[in-house]
């Protein structure tokens, strides 16, 4: 398991400004970590600066203490698994995982035998003597991980892995990726621009945009505690309230006094935030008032729109503060007013300055 260290890693190109500006990261030993933001930010220019495929202007780059920088992408032992796979249509599987290898000097036996460790990680050693053309798109991306894999890495790099592959394919290679990599207890730092891979895989997730880490921490964290706006609504829907902070963890909205999750200074100028599933629809009596106890976060609105997805729904909402989005299971109840009423829990509304 290996420790990486990024520290103020700068890439320029040309006149087009700069790609990384500044990077710091720390990914710990054995970590599944995920590079997360979109097209453009640098993600996978900061991959290859990693494997030895891309130079950099300044910078360090340690593994486990020792700067790596400057040393030749085959001195690294950083493999990458491609988007395209990156396999030889002419070579048998079992050549291809094989090639990897080609410059370790290994004894014929030992190389057979890594060859094969490899394959059987990713259940692939009955297809060993089959050409590429000959497997399927989740078969390939197998044979590429354990290409990968066979060159026993100090740090795994995967960029966007997945992309090329049916919906079903994803879900089922995600957990297969995951499992191998916690298996052997390698270091993975993996691309994508899929959110639903960053949550449901990662150990923890930095979110870049224009060659700066905006936020780190893990997929809860950066979900439900966004640092800023950008975060916020990178990662899903996210609702927004302009307030004004109160005291005791207060904040006045044009809903009236709202209790958030944590404090500000009096008077600071504020968005709240909470995301669609936070909100909970609340039952109403005859007279069509909200049935629920004094004190807590309730807001009234009005249905603009209403989508059933099979196993939620998905109500668009017009209220004083705009228009917000709302996930629930079953469907709200609507006074014969045609009004709405919903929670949001103190520990599910943050805030940040405006």
């Amino acid at each position: 398991m290996t420790r990486v260290e990024i520290k103020q890693l700068y890439k320029h190109y040309g006149k087009g400004g700069n790609v990384l500006s500044g990077l710091d990261l720390q990914i710990n030993p054995g970590e599944f970590f995920f590079l997360l933001g979109p097209s453009g930010c640098g993600k996978s220019t900061l991959l290859r600066i990693l494997a030895g495929l891309l130079d950099f202007d300044s910078g360090e780059i340690l593994f486990d203490g020792r700067d790596v920088s400057r040393l030749l992408a085959e001195e690294r032992r950083t493999p990458m698994v491609f988007q395209n796979y990156a396999l030889w249509p002419h070579m048998t599987v079992y050549e291809n995982v094989a090639f990897g290898l080609k410059n370790s000097k290994l004894p014929a036996g030992e190389l057979k035998k890594r060859v094969f460790a490899a394959l059987d990680t990713v259940f692939m050693r009955d297809y060993a003597d089959r050409k590429v053309p000959q497997l399927s798109g989740g078969q390939q991306q197998r044979v590429a991980l354990a290409r990968a894999l066979a060159v026993t890495p100090q740090v795994l790099l995967l960029d966007e892995p997945l992309s090329n592959l049916d919906a079903r394919l994803r879900d089922l290679m995600r957990n297969e990726i995951r499992s191998i990599c916690k298996k052997r207890e390698l270091t993975a730092i993996y691309v994508t621009h899929d959110r639903a891979e960053a949550l449901s895989m990662g150990d923890r997730i930095a979110v870049l945009d224009g060659g700066k880490v905006c936020q780190t921490g893990t997929p809860e964290d950066v979900y439900y505690r966004p640092q800023n706006e950008f975060v916020a609504n990178f990662l899903g829907d996210m609702n927004f309230i302009d307030a004004v902070s109160m005291t005791d963890n207060y904040a006045d909205t044009v809903f009236g006094a709202v209790k958030m999750r944590s404090g500000f200074p009096e008077k600071t100028k504020l968005r709240m935030f909470f995301r669609p599933e936070a909100a909970e629809a609340v039952e109403t009596d005859s007279a069509g008032k909200p049935i629920c106890d004094a004190g807590e976060n309730i807001f009234s609105a009005t249905v603009e729109e209403r989508v059933f997805l099979g196993e939620r729904y998905e109500y668009l909402l017009n209220s004083a503060a705009g228009k917000i989005k709302m996930k629930t299971t079953f469907p709200i109840p609507v006074t014969t007013s045609g009004e709405v009423f919903f929670r949001v829990r103190p520990e599910n509304l943050g805030a940040f300055e405006k």
